[in-house]
């Protein structure tokens, strides 16, 4: 096969050669029926020579003998018969310049033997590979049984790959699509059986044991619904991204992905306002307090894309802050980066960063964030959270930076523990600071982040990945949940709304029951829920709260953003709020945890017990 390849450009020649010759040969037959004048034909000779030349030399450039006719389409075909119509009117133009011309009907009828049997030879290697392959393929039984979700542009890759390449474990069997016009038809010959509300009744009657899901538009709202219906069935669910992800060469068509809960959360693409955002991050410099975290590291990800003058990664933690100095020094050649391990409790180790960088843009991410670990160690989160926060907030305003965005979290809103409660004295930290400061400083709250260190899919994973059971503390617990990426997104578009003093509130979705969420999670890997991994159910820990609230008590003002909310700004006194707090840390180091409970509540009005929260059993959602 290889050493044809060698030749394939001159036996396309000798064959375009012999087409035009015997195309011209049935051309004077036609018109003469064998009773040719005498001395037309000799005469002819010279003109034959020159249409032979005419033909070929415009093959040559229409790019007749570079194109891969093994997946020719439309284009190939119309620039075969452009070539050939252009071959003709040369030849007519320049037929009577011959003492003895050819006659008119016998160039006009070559003409369309010539691009019947010079274009279909080229044809006719993709026919016949296309039918060896399709027996090859339709012969093999071992082959997975595929349903094909989509008859589009997605689905038609997705079935020709299947077909061409003999390594892939898969054939499709049959095709579901939405399209009333599709079904009942044939679709690069698998035939559309159905809609996507009859998934369940294909696969059963077909067998099918994968099911891909192939189309390149698709709402995520479609998407979920499109899954959660595969879930009813037994087959193994698969998603292809869509084709401008293909074209723009991100991923392989190959690479057919699982489908994971990323894809059950229905939420549609974050739009962003990049002009708006760029304008106050692009050449300044950008502080990211908490830099090698979760969010932390995909702020960081996401500011650098927008060209900043310097971007500092702080962070306690030195091999998180190695992991992403290292990912981003390698994506962004040109980006100054500075990575720096240091405790946002150590007030002079900040303000000597910020003495040395002067950044105008501050990310403060750093925090503890684990309920249950810091009700044991409720010292930590006053230093850490409150003190660190109030630290990096005052050094802020000292050194007169632009914006000091907070990541906050819902577990501020009524909190029923003392790492909520430590958030919500960050809140009011940056509210009141606001008011004698230069700087700009908001908040943004939001919920659980999908996948982050600590969150409950990892554990859940592990935990499946040992065998079971999956341990979930209550059966009704529901959280909000987004992705890493969406959240950082919103964090930065709220960063540009911030005028001062305003807590944003992310859209979060609707919530997500967390028992429904281990059944999802232990069919995507393979198994029955309670039957191959069981749920066991632990019992609240101290502190957790049933259901989780993203606002307080107050009206929401929207902005331009739809997923992006303010909540009504409160006043609070900063040296009364200080003076708080530097009893809130005495307290912290006396280690008494009673004490601290009845000073945060002092602070926090809205700190309540968690039975009086969980037996109300309501819960507020952005309407």
């Amino acid at each position: 096969m290889n050493s044809l390849r060698k030749y394939r450009v001159p036996i396309l020649i000798f064959s375009d050669f012999l087409f035009i010759n015997l195309s011209f040969l049935f051309s004077f037959i036609i018109r003469f029926d064998l009773n040719f004048p005498k001395g037309l034909f000799k005469e002819s000779i010279y003109m034959m020579i020159f249409i032979n030349f005419i033909y070929i030399s415009l093959f040559y450039f229409f790019k007749m003998y570079k194109t891969l006719w093994t997946n020719a389409s439309i284009d190939e075909v119309m620039r075969g018969l452009s070539s050939s119509l252009a071959a003709c009117l040369i030849s007519i133009g320049t037929n009577y310049l011959f003492k003895e011309p050819i006659p008119m009907i016998i160039v006009l009828v070559s003409v369309v033997f010539i691009c019947f049997t010079c274009i279909g030879f080229r044809l006719s290697y993709r026919v016949f590979r296309r039918i060896a392959m399709r027996n090859s393929y339709r012969k093999c039984e071992s082959k997975k049984r595929i349903l094909i979700i989509g008859a589009g542009s997605c689905g038609r890759i997705v079935i020709d790959e299947m077909i061409k390449n003999n390594q892939m474990d898969m054939k499709p069997i049959c095709i579901v699509d939405d399209d009333k016009n599709k079904i009942g038809k044939f679709f690069m010959g698998i035939k559309v059986v159905g809609s996507t509300k009859e998934i369940t009744k294909v696969v059963e009657e077909f067998n099918i044991e994968t099911v891909i899901i192939a189309i390149s538009k698709i709402s995520s709202s479609s998407k979920k619904r499109i899954i959660e219906e595969c879930q009813k069935t037994k087959a193994k669910i698969k998603i292809i991204p869509g084709v401008y992800e293909i074209m723009d060469g991100k991923i392989s068509i190959s690479k057919i992905r699982d489908v994971d809960l990323k894809d059950l959360l229905g939420r549609d693409e974050v739009k962003l306002d990049k002009e708006y955002i760029s304008s106050y991050l692009k050449d300044k410099v950008v502080l990211v307090t908490g830099g090698g975290g979760s969010i932390g590291s995909e702020l960081c990800r996401q500011i650098a894309e927008f060209s900043p003058k310097k971007l500092l990664i702080l962070d306690i933690y030195e091999n998180n802050a190695y992991d992403i100095q290292n990912e981003l020094s390698y994506k962004f050649k040109d980006l100054e980066l500075k990575t720096i391990i240091a405790s946002v409790r150590d007030k002079s180790r900040i303000r000597d960063v910020f003495r040395e960088h002067r950044p105008d843009v501050i990310f403060h991410a750093a925090a503890h964030k684990h309920v249950p670990l810091m009700e044991d160690n409720f010292s930590e989160a006053i230093k850490n959270n409150v003190v660190g926060t109030l630290n990096v907030a005052e050094i802020a305003g000292e050194f007169n930076a632009k914006k000091f965005v907070l990541i906050s979290t819902d577990k501020a809103v009524n909190p029923t523990n003392i790492m909520g409660a430590s958030k919500r004295v960050c809140e009011m930290i940056i509210q009141s600071i606001n008011k004698k400061s230069s700087t700009d400083f908001v908040a943004v709250r939001f919920g659980n982040v999908l996948g982050s260190n600590g969150s409950v899919i990892p554990l859940f994973k592990r935990q499946i990945k040992n065998g079971g059971p999956v341990t979930i503390t209550h059966k009704d617990i529901i959280r909000y949940f987004m992705l890493i990426p969406e959240a950082a997104q919103l964090v930065l578009q709220a960063g540009a709304f911030a005028k001062g003093g305003e807590i944003f509130v992310l859209d979060m979705g609707e919530p997500v029951k967390i028992y429904d969420l281990a059944k999802k999670l232990i069919k995507f890997s393979g198994f029955e829920p309670e039957k191959d991994i069981k749920i066991e159910i632990t019992g609240l820990r101290p502190g957790e709260k049933l259901y989780e609230e993203l606002l307080m008590d107050s009206s929401l003002n929207k902005t331009k953003n739809e997923k992006i909310f303010i909540e009504t700004t409160e006043n609070y006194d900063y040296k009364i709020l200080k003076n708080q707090i530097i009893e809130l840390l005495n307290i912290a180091i006396s280690n008494d945890k009673e004490l601290l409970k009845k000073k945060l509540k002092e602070i926090v009005k809205t700190f309540k017990d968690p039975k009086d929260v969980n037996e109300k059993g309501k819960f507020k959602k952005i309407s």
